[in-house]
């Protein structure tokens, strides 16, 4: 027997006994860094809307900024009515078109896009699941959508953004039905699932909406095994994301603990699919904390895109990270690039 072969059976038990230390989680790294570049969902109230008065897409120019920042995608929010307009019917032409040109401008950037139906678990402004507007209008949606995107690897599902006012359980069937719906074509791309009470990881235990989210969305189930967890975390005295101002400089990290312990107890993984700080030296340091905790959490965090981007914000919105006229960057910007390069691209 060489000397190698006697030491072999001690090195790999070093090697086991390594990778099960707190720290190895440490060795991964997340995969995706981006932000949410707004502007198509805008004026949800004016159904269908005119295109470049009533909302907009993104430039060109706008994928090309950001992706120059180091980062690897974009979510881009939608309006259901606008590219569904009948229950059940076909997608409308026009607004697919829209879709899949902004998908060939951010893969021209080599980004990945999710595709966020912005709809807060609603249709013509009335709640899934309610007489009238069942669960399964999303299923048809998303059968429809995966059909159209379904070879394109480049393309991320997001199911519904922040649904609320609707029962975790009740939540979670409609989730699984959709699911059920996409995989049933054979698209196997990324599905990012949220919960109910507007998906916070701060309210994930929370019994507020009857059935909490954290037992609810245990039975999630794909068949692909290709799905994350979505979340939201703003860091508000409410987590609301109506101030800019932030209540510590811990506070990203702080709400973030319980969901990624959840996460890892059932061996799911999680996407951080909007959070905001605003400009100050609070709000600054608490981005750079929340980003720096994921990423010592990422054998169960995939990534996350910054809430928001999009050349319709007013100067005065105190997210806005979209850069001014002359090209300038947002405070906010430093840290989202610093942590963008711990992404895989």
């Amino acid at each position: 027997m060489s000397p190698f072969s006697r030491c072999l059976p001690w090195l790999l038990g070093i090697a086991l006994l390594s990778s099960s230390l707190p720290g190895a989680a440490q060795q991964r790294v997340l995969r995706y860094a981006g932000v949410n570049l707004a502007g198509a969902e805008f004026n949800s109230s004016k159904r269908p809307g005119t295109l470049f008065k009533d909302y907009t897409y993104p430039a060109a120019s706008d994928y090309a900024y950001f992706a120059g920042k180091g980062m690897n995608i974009v979510r881009l929010p939608f309006l259901w009515e606008r590219l569904q307009p009948q229950a059940n019917g076909e997608l409308d032409a026009a607004q697919l078109q829209l879709i899949q040109k902004a998908v060939a401008q951010a893969k021209a950037q080599n980004l990945h896009v999710i595709l966020d139906v912005h709809n807060y678990a609603k249709y013509q402004g009335v709640r899934l699941g309610t007489e009238g507007t069942p669960g399964a209008l999303l299923a048809d949606l998303w059968k429809r959508l995966a059909t159209a995107f379904k070879d394109d690897d480049a393309v991320i599902f997001g199911l519904m953004n922040e649904p609320n006012a609707i029962d975790a359980a009740a939540w979670t069937s409609i989730a699984q039905s959709s699911i059920d719906a996409i995989r049933a074509t054979g698209a196997r791309n990324l599905i990012l699932v949220p919960g109910t009470a507007y998906t916070g990881a701060h309210s994930w235990a929370s019994t507020s909406y009857g059935t909490p989210n954290a037992t609810a969305l245990v039975s999630i189930n794909d068949p692909a095994n290709n799905l994350a967890v979505e979340v939201h975390q703003y860091l508000d005295k409410d987590f609301s994301g109506t101030s800019g101002d932030c209540v510590s400089a811990t506070v990203g990290a702080d709400k973030l603990r319980g969901f990624t312990a959840w996460l890892r107890q059932q061996g799911k993984r999680g996407f951080l699919g909007e959070f905001a700080g605003g400009t100050s030296d609070t709000c600054l340091q608490a981005l750079d904390g929340m980003l720096a905790y994921m990423e010592e959490n990422a054998d169960v965090w995939l990534g996350w895109t910054y809430w928001a981007a999009g050349s319709w914000w007013q100067p005065t919105y105190p997210f806005n990270v979209q850069p001014g006229k002359d090209g300038s960057e947002k405070p906010q910007m430093p840290v989202l690039v610093k942590h963008a390069a711990a992404a895989v691209k």
